[in-house]
């Protein structure tokens, strides 16, 4: 089986925490690079990552391309664009870290440029392996809810400071700032996934804190399938409401807390690990109709999967497993919910 180089540029939280541990658990993928110019970060990448070749500067990097069968950008989202342009003229593949690019005329162009020299793109939407979300797929391709009536998604925390060591808080938006294009990049792709295509109907972008970027937000997406998808993300929420409600017309389904994957990451438990994605009893959702409810089983959280699908991708010319696209409408639907908010105006394409 031919192994997959990888490199990483950028090893703050997402090349760490996430994409490293991911790509480690793949058998046949070996991170042999990283790009950071952080000395404490490359300390850490060099016992966590034995062997690996450390960049000060992505040039360097790209002087080796050839030495490299994917490139992983995780940077902050500014920079996303144009370093996947620089991987894509060298013909290496490439997974973007959400959010895909700060607006959808930056997405289109790295889409064109890979389209016309034949290079696989991909873009790291991890949440569509979350547990609640996985859960939720099983019982509606079941039919448990019967016709879903809306849908009701949130990342909502509670951060009520603005802190200055982190970037999507002092960042405007222009530059990939706020939770409108961080935490709502995951929410709109998994109502899509799930529901289809969708128009903004109502946009609330707000920058409660003070700070430079948006960190309140509510949307409403009206699916072509007749869905109305709520959706809720932000820094501000003292009392966060349930992760998910789904209302039918036979039942609900809620979830209470968010997937645990990004906690086990931090918490050093890897993809290996036997209790890795798995929920403990007091996290399950349920069903619940009137006065009758009863417990859900869990789905298995596999964030994993998205790197076994990107492994099979390029060893067998499979489908990246998040099409580009869908990222690029995701893109499109978050502009049109920031000029929505700006204007108080449904926005036609």
């Amino acid at each position: 089986m031919r192994e997959i180089r990888v490199a990483i540029v950028g090893y703050g939280l997402a090349g760490s925490v996430f994409h490293a541990p991911l790509v480690q658990a793949q058998e046949g993928m070996r991170i042999t690079s990283v790009v950071t110019g952080n000395r404490e970060r490359q300390r850490q990448a060099r016992v966590a990552l034995p062997g690996v070749i450390v960049f000060d500067r992505v040039d360097e990097l790209w002087r080796r391309a050839s030495d490299v069968d994917l490139v992983v950008v995780a940077t902050p989202t500014e920079s996303h664009v144009p370093l996947a342009l620089e991987a894509v003229r060298r013909d290496v593949p490439v997974v973007v870290d959400k959010p895909f690019a700060t607006d959808p005329r930056e997405a289109e162009e790295l889409l064109s440029a890979a389209s016309d020299r034949g290079v696989a793109v991909t873009v790291f939407h991890n949440r569509r392996w979350d547990s609640d979300h996985l859960t939720l797929r099983r019982l509606l391709d079941a039919g448990s809810l019967g016709e879903v009536v809306r849908y009701e998604s949130r990342f909502e925390r509670w951060q009520p400071a603005v802190r200055s060591d982190r970037w999507r808080d002092t960042v405007p938006p222009e530059r990939g700032g706020g939770s409108l294009l961080d935490l709502g990049s995951h929410v709109v792709d998994q109502a899509c996934q799930l529901f289809g295509a969708a128009e903004v109907v109502h946009a609330d972008v707000r920058a409660v804190r003070g700070g430079v970027s948006d960190d309140a937000v509510f949307l409403v997406l009206r699916h072509e399938n007749g869905v109305h998808a709520h959706l809720s993300v932000g820094a501000v929420f003292g009392a966060p409401g349930p992760r998910l409600r789904v209302l039918g017309t036979d039942a609900a389904f809620v979830a209470d807390r968010i997937d645990r994957q990004e906690d086990q990451l931090r918490a050093g438990i890897r993809p290996m690990h036997a209790a890795y994605g798995a929920e403990i009893d007091d996290r399950w959702g349920w069903l619940e109709c009137g006065d009758q409810w009863e417990w859900v089983t869990p789905e298995r959280g596999a964030w994993q999967e998205f790197y076994a699908g990107v492994a099979r991708a390029l060893r067998d010319r499979e489908p990246m497993p998040v099409d580009p696209h869908d990222a690029l409408e995701t893109q499109r639907l978050l502009a049109d919910a920031r000029t929505l908010a700006q204007q108080d105006a449904v926005v036609a394409r």
